[in-house]
């Protein structure tokens, strides 16, 4: 491993402001429970819970959009410049969602106030993910990458953590009338100032290096195109591959989790909580340790091993789950799937940056992730729920392990990434062929 010294300002700059954006994010998916009846009156539980979904899913599939905008003006100018740009789009939306009008005001009205937040979260996350990736990415030496990159994992799962804490405080100091009719509205407002404050934090990033050799060296028409895009399809297909088994396994763990928990295993809302709470909070400690191993022994070995112990653990452990009866067997198996998980969550990112030349880096990871995400991360959550309201919700299982199947052949046959140079200066260091 180098003997660089890590960058903990870029680092931890680019972690605090993307916890921010997914502490939005996912704190629309926590709450759900709470302010579905409150712009979908009619029907069950279940029904209710599907409309909102169904709004969560919208935001993911303007995600590629959002990718797409974004992640060419990351490349065109530069990944701080993009960093502040999506922290303000998440703060105008979390703004919305916390001011919307119910059905019994304004009828749909505030629906619709729901999805076009929705629609800028999408916007926002689609640049977001790629900009913290690669920003993080070229920040650090080669031989820390692995390790520096998955605090966007650390920093995703801190900000889902906020949000379940504060869900676990307002559910411990309000009534459940209370959080239904207005209690709800509480983490939106936080989120929509948190993001206000990480804006004037982000301005104070330092542009990467290779952001700066690339933009001395190539003029602006010839970065963050689709045409040099599409220069590199091999890349981007394995992008989307790779992401496929990933995200389904991921937000299956995660922010499906207190659904499943509490809809299908019959656990109590506070129970199901605190379950994600605690075992979301080893998951975010297992990141830096999976990142660092991954700087020592490659990037392939632990994505084999997340796709192995996914395609064949999901079906066993989501049936279990769903039969469980207490706090410390739900924790047990939800760490048992979050342990699997961490082989993904841990590298992604830095595999994606890797697989690009800087040109056109953002956008070689924002566009394939975001068109992955649409359309298996952020359907998960309504194709779960679609299957329990068909009555075969073991379905899903099956659904999740075959993705992960899908993913298991990309990760046996892609290339390992750990040493490409990601500059011309840190090619010169090293005889490395280079991704510059």
């Amino acid at each position: 491993m180098s003997k660089a010294r890590m960058p903990w300002k870029a680092v931890i700059g680019g972690s605090i402001g993307n916890m921010v954006e997914w502490y939005d994010w996912f704190v629309y998916s926590s709450f759900a429970i709470y302010f579905a009846g409150s712009f979908f009156p009619e029907g069950d539980d279940t029904a209710k819970l599907l409309n909102t979904a169904a709004i969560f899913a919208v935001g993911f599939f303007m995600r590629p959009l959002g990718g797409w905008l974004l992640g060419r003006y990351a490349d065109r100018k530069g990944r701080k410049s993009a960093l502040t740009l999506t922290v303000t789009l998440m703060s105008a939306s979390a703004l919305l969602i916390a001011v919307a009008p119910t059905y019994d005001s304004v009828g749909y009205i505030g629906a619709v106030v729901l999805v076009v937040a929705r629609l800028l979260q999408g916007l926002s996350v689609g640049g977001e993910y790629a900009a913290s990736a690669t920003y993080l990415t070229e920040a650090t030496p080669r031989g820390r990458r692995g390790f520096a990159s998955s605090f966007q994992y650390v920093s995703m799962t801190a900000g889902q953590l906020v949000g379940l804490l504060l869900q676990i405080i307002l559910q411990n100091t309000m009534s459940q009338e209370a959080l239904d009719s207005y209690g709800w509205r509480v983490p939106f407002v936080v989120g929509a100032v948190a993001a206000a404050v990480v804006f004037y934090l982000r301005r104070s990033l330092l542009e990467t290096e290779a952001y700066d050799e690339e933009e001395r060296e190539v003029t602006p028409h010839d970065r963050g195109t689709i045409k040099e895009l599409l220069a590199h399809k091999k890349e981007a297909l394995l992008v989307i591959a790779l992401t496929m088994g990933g995200t389904v396994a991921y937000y299956t763990y995660t922010t499906y989790l207190t659904k499943y928990l509490s809809n299908s295993a019959g656990l109590a809302k506070e129970t199901a909580t605190l379950v994600s709470f605690c075992a979301l909070f080893v998951f975010m400690c297992l990141q830096p340790l999976a990142g660092r191993l991954s700087d020592r022994i490659g990037r392939r070995p632990l994505l084999i091993t997340f796709g192995i112990g996914s395609m064949v653990g999901t079906v066993p452990l989501m049936t279990a789950l769903g039969g469980v009866q207490g706090f410390a067997g739900a924790l047990t198996l939800a760490l048992i799937g979050l342990v699997i998980v961490t082989g993904y969550t841990s590298i992604n990112a830095v595999v994606k940056a890797e697989l690009f030349p800087t040109n056109v880096r953002a956008l070689g990871v924002a566009l394939p992730y975001a068109i992955a995400n649409a359309l298996f991360g952020g359907t998960a959550q309504y194709v779960a729920l679609w299957f329990k309201d068909s009555g075969i919700e073991s379905g899903f299982f099956w659904y999740v392990s075959g993705c992960a199947a899908v993913s298991l052949v990309v990760y046996l046959t892609m290339r390992e990434t750990r040493d490409v140079a990601l500059s011309r200066t840190e090619q010169a260091s090293a005889e490395v062929p280079a991704r510059v």
